[in-house]
């Protein structure tokens, strides 16, 4: 079950993350992966891990919010079976406290960011038959969190623009679904925490955990199998829809 054998699959924020287990995920089922990421070592670090244990991976350096260049790169890797978006930043802060500057760097990674790889993949996963698409949204898009206005906006676009994509292009063959992770430790984490919180980041990271009734943040890991069940076959009767990985933050913190 679950395999991807002569399936191609490109995965946006492929070099560390989420991104990076989704990308070493989908090749231990037999796809070919695309790890695309705009710091070419991250990428090209994940794709060694991959041929590393018998997996077949390609590492580029892009700028999602380039649609010249993500146009450019997807019609040069030709078949497109599975498009996978993870690439995202973070932001602090509410309506007030949010500079137009950052208001505009997180639109335009998070959302443009999404558009352009769409707007880029789905033509060619028209061509190659159709295919599985899975954007990387979050809680936020669904509950109130304090201080992620600019985020949580961008979040509710990623939502939207999946029920969107497939509606349109259902009778393309293609399927498209979303997932909203609660928190998740990744090396973001460590590095908010450690930037924030200098001195207090273990007491912080049980703090953060606790705030998901599991009582614990989840895994990369966690996230990737369940992008690998929508991509594969067995999923195939399942489009516009969206699945909290979140440890109960979203229905049992009332």
């Amino acid at each position: 079950m679950f395999l991807l054998h002569h399936k191609t699959a490109v995965v946006t924020g492929g070099g560390s993350g989420i991104g990076k287990e989704v990308c070493i995920v989908l090749a231990q089922q037999g796809a070919k992966v695309y790890v695309l990421d705009l710091n070419k070592e991250q990428a090209d670090a994940t794709a060694a891990q991959i041929e590393k244990n018998g997996g077949q991976a390609k590492a580029l350096a892009i700028d999602v919010t380039d649609q010249a260049t993500m146009k450019k790169t997807h019609e040069a890797i030709g078949n497109i079976h599975i498009l996978v978006n993870c690439a995202g930043i973070s932001h602090i802060g509410n309506a007030i406290s949010t500079h137009e500057q950052d208001f505009e760097k997180i639109f335009q990674v998070n959302v443009k960011g999404v558009y352009n790889s769409l707007f880029a993949g789905i033509p060619i996963m028209q061509k190659s038959g159709g295919g599985a698409i899975v954007n990387i949204s979050s809680v936020a898009a669904k509950v109130g969190v304090s201080d992620r206005f600019a985020y949580s906006m961008t979040k509710g676009a990623v939502h939207a623009m999946t029920l969107s994509v497939a509606k349109d292009f259902i009778k393309d063959g293609i399927r498209c679904n979303s997932i909203s992770p609660g928190r998740v430790h990744t090396p973001f984490v460590d590095g908010f925490l450690k930037k924030n919180y200098p001195g207090q980041e273990a007491a912080m990271f049980e703090k953060l955990s606790k705030t998901q009734p599991i009582g614990r943040m989840g895994n990369p890991t966690e996230i990737a199998q369940q992008v690998l069940y929508l991509c594969s076959d067995e999923a195939g009767f399942i489009t516009g829809c969206d699945y909290a990985i979140d440890g109960g933050f979203t229905t049992l913190n009332s």
